[in-house]
């Protein structure tokens, strides 16, 4: 069965979501191009790693250019993207790897995320050599959603994505692990409570 790639280039909107409550959220990245919409579900390690990385090989971009890529140093507020992840949403897959890559010629930033696998293995080496052949098997591989963004599309995604990935429970102010509604047990206190 070959390859099912989910291709934007460019894409009309590509963010980073959330649905359901702090603490008990479920994670989306959402590509839309015209009536065509995309959504596939990953952690929020995930999320915050890939925008991380974003921001990182954009100043590296920009660095090793010399200033003169087309890639703004901050995310642009003309195009900053608010609104919820459009709807009905759809899950194609579950994110297991992601890859980065900036295209000097076309001056893009490529994204992809392919299908969590499960691959059985003995070793460490034999894992290695599977996940290997599985992300250089362009026909045959696990579905893969790939995104084509500018510049400044890029360092935008980037940005809402850390708002999204922080918009969650507040952090505790002893531990920093995030306060539950139910309520937190803190390492810091000896894993009690204190009473009202």
């Amino acid at each position: 069965m070959s390859r099912q790639v989910f291709l934007y280039d460019p894409p009309d909107r590509f963010v980073a979501g959330t649905v359901g409550l702090p603490g008990r959220r479920t994670f989306f990245l959402q590509a839309t191009a015209g009536p065509r919409v995309t959504s596939v579900a990953l952690e929020k390690t995930q999320v915050a790693a890939l925008a991380e990385r974003m921001d990182e090989l954009l100043d590296e971009v920009v660095r090793r250019s010399g200033g003169s890529a087309a890639v703004p140093a901050m995310a642009p507020t003309e195009i900053a993207d608010t609104r919820p992840l459009d709807t009905p949403i759809e899950e194609e897959f579950r994110v297991g790897t992601m890859a980065l890559a900036w295209d000097g010629e076309e001056q893009r930033m490529i994204v992809e995320a392919q299908a969590l696998v499960e691959l059985d293995a003995d070793t460490e080496e034999d894992l290695a050599e599977a996940e290997e052949r599985l992300l250089q098997d362009e026909e045959n591989g696990p579905p893969m959603l790939r995104v084509r963004l500018t510049g400044a599309q890029a360092r935008a995604f980037a940005k809402r994505a850390l708002d999204v990935v922080n918009a969650g429970r507040p952090p505790c102010p002893l531990c920093s692990l995030p306060l539950d509604p139910e309520g937190h047990v803190c390492p810091r206190q000896n894993g009690y409570r204190r009473g009202a």
